[in-house]
């Protein structure tokens, strides 16, 4: 899980930012970190290690259940960087369809979609949150 220094860093990113939305954001940035710091955990028990070149039917159920979350914020938020994100997910959601659809597909290449499109929603996350900050600040008249 945790024995390379990629997927330490890795962790650290994932974990400062959700913190960071949980502080400082509000209702929909903290739901969407907090569903995916869930399905980051779920996704880590998963995952194969033994067959990696089989598709990952759990990750694509993970992936497809934090599009519906990101989808139903971005149906009731008024803010653009639940778009952003839900669309990320959505190509990792794609990503993993055509693996399973063309075996053929490298899945090293999948991996990558994967991790950058994460990171992605990470950051939607982080802009999100500081943003709504800012907001919340300029509202309140603190500078």
């Amino acid at each position: 899980m945790f024995d390379t220094l990629y997927a330490q860093i890795g962790a650290v990113f994932v974990i400062g930012i959700c913190v960071f939305a949980f502080l400082k954001g509000d209702d929909p940035e903290r739901i969407g970190a907090g569903a995916y710091s869930i399905g980051w955990l779920a996704s880590l028990l998963t995952q194969y290690t033994l067959h990696i070149g089989t598709a990952q039917y759990g990750i694509l159920a993970l992936d497809v259940a934090m599009l519906v979350i990101l989808a139903a914020l971005t149906w009731k938020s008024r803010r653009t960087c639940p778009i952003w994100a839900a669309a990320l997910q959505l190509v990792s959601v794609m990503s993993n369809a055509l693996v399973m659809i063309d075996p053929r597909t490298p899945l090293a290449s999948l991996f990558t979609i994967l991790n950058l499109t994460g990171y992605g929603v990470l950051i939607c996350i982080a802009v999100g949150t500081f943003w709504a900050w800012q907001e919340r600040k300029a509202s309140r008249g603190i500078e």
